[in-house]
């Protein structure tokens, strides 16, 4: 049997990384990696290709060819950028969604997986279920471009599945955390710019933005990886919708905590309480890809933030990324 050849974009980033490092491992396919402005790494059996994604000229020319194209790419960065200038995250990856999904359907691409989030949900104590969300629902306001650009491509992988050439998966995904993510304080989510904090400090103090009261569901991205490997493998529909996520959240300041107590280092733990905070809390239920496709999150959040803190030191020791 052939080898399903597989195009990553974003390959450069925190899950596309992760994605290219798995697939690179399976006999099965024939893996290929897109970046844009980051150099390349190299990892055995993978083919590089550089193109700027909001040009519709290069991803025609992309695509040519392939059987699963898993889109990764996308201008992401942590609550300072949201809450000051959000405008960054709704026109660039419109664009680029839009021509790829396009692209796909002309070059008769066989499955298209697209990583969504999941900012449109409102507050509350029960894990929301996919079908529970509606148009009709009001969004926190500092997600308010971010997630209607999500949804309109989300709306754009329904559409083209409803043409019959490709395969499409939406995955709706929780705060996900893990090796490669982003650790520097300026770009960061509030994972990454814990753990470099907890692992730089040299006051002998962690601060949190916020009173830390505000939750977090937190998925360790290998399960995020497995559960695209398990939708390439199974799904046979031509449109799904579904979460990913670890099902409960977690207060930030509980999990500062745990990251400085992985950490092995004596920290202080402080508020600045004028930081730029985003005052949500939920959790999603998975429910519905356990039934698709068996998956379920494997690595609970202190066995993720060990093999994370493993992961930094031994990337970057005692210095500064």
């Amino acid at each position: 049997m052939p080898h399903q050849r597989v195009l990553v974009c974003g390959a450069t980033g925190f899950i596309g990384r992760n994605l290219v490092e798995a697939l690179s491992r399976r006999a099965d396919l024939e893996v290929h990696a897109v970046r844009f402005t980051r150099p390349a790494y190299d990892l055995a059996g993978v083919t590089w290709h550089q193109a700027d994604l909001r040009d519709a000229t290069a991803v025609g020319a992309l695509l040519k060819g392939f059987d699963v194209v898993i889109q990764a790419a996308a201008t992401t960065s942590g609550s300072r950028d949201i809450v000051a200038t959000p405008y960054i995250h709704v026109t660039d990856n419109a664009v680029m969604n839009s021509l790829l999904l396009r692209g796909c359907f002309d070059a008769k691409v066989r499955h298209f997986v697209f990583f969504s989030c999941s900012v449109m949900y409102q507050p509350r104590e029960k894990p929301w279920r996919e079908e529970e969300w509606d148009a009709s629902q009001e969004m926190h306001v500092n997600y308010f471009g971010s997630g209607w650009t999500k949804l309109y491509v989300e709306k754009m992988c329904e559409f083209f599945s409803r043409l019959g050439v490709t395969r499409h998966t939406v995955i709706r995904h929780t705060n996900v955390f893990g090796p490669h993510d982003k650790f520097d304080l300026e770009k960061s989510h509030v994972f990454g710019a814990s753990v470099t904090k907890a692992m730089t400090s040299k006051t002998g103090t962690v601060t949190i933005w916020g009173t830390g009261e505000e939750a977090r569901d937190l998925l360790y991205v290998d399960d995020l990886v497995r559960f695209v490997e398990l939708a390439m493998d199974r799904q046979r529909s031509a449109y799904e919708m579904m979460h990913a996520s670890a099902g409960h959240a977690l207060q930030i300041k509980d999990v500062v905590n745990r990251i400085v107590r992985a950490s092995g280092r004596d920290l202080r733990i402080e508020h600045d309480l004028a930081g730029p905070t985003i005052r949500t809390s939920f959790a999603l239920d998975s429910q519905r890809a356990k039934q698709l496709l068996g998956w379920e999150p494997k690595v609970d959040f202190d066995e993720g933030v060990r093999r994370t803190i493993d992961w930094w030191r031994a990337t970057y020791g005692a210095s500064k990324p």
